[in-house]
């Protein structure tokens, strides 16, 4: 009977201790925390937009692609404007294209960036390869899609913000 019993309790603990969430970059994971400087040089924390439904978008301002999705990701930044929040994490070491990027694009969100391109903390924690990369977060910081551009996006983003 007490083997019965401690089998039991160690299944339990194995199956319970197998659905904790962990922090990661897969669908379903924790999205690490980034905490990098404004183009004012104020801290902004990703953790700072929960409650939000949140796009963390890595680009760069010599990127073709990233700039080429920008038109786009503003009109979706405008139409869920108070329900949907975009956090844009900079590959520039220099900080006059940076803000020369976001000013000429007209770039309503949040930037960020701390100007050490791949050696950004952020860069490592997201395992960032290439640009543009982004990840969709809920409310809860969980993942819910990564890399998804274009009427993808639009469509998911709509799908979550109708469900709410």
């Amino acid at each position: 009977m007490k083997k019965t019993l401690l089998i039991l309790g160690f299944l339990c603990c194995v199956i319970t201790s197998s659905k904790a969430q962990v922090v990661g970059l897969e669908v379903g994971d924790i999205a690490p925390e980034i905490d990098l400087p404004d183009t004012k040089g104020n801290n902004v924390a990703l953790t700072s937009l929960r409650g939000d439904l949140v796009l963390i978008d890595f680009w760069a301002s010599w990127c073709g692609p990233c700039t080429k999705e920008h038109p786009e990701l503003i009109k979706l930044y405008n139409t869920y404007s108070g329900k949907l929040s975009i956090y844009s994490v900079s590959m520039d070491t220099k900080k006059p294209l940076w803000l020369g990027a976001i000013a000429k694009q007209k770039l309503p969100w949040i930037q960020v960036s701390d100007l050490k391109y791949w050696k950004s903390p952020a860069a490592v924690d997201y395992m960032l390869q290439s640009v543009p990369l982004n990840f969709l977060i809920d409310k809860n910081g969980i993942i819910l899609a990564k890399n998804i551009h274009g009427n993808a996006l639009n469509e998911m983003v709509k799908s979550i913000l109708t469900q709410q």
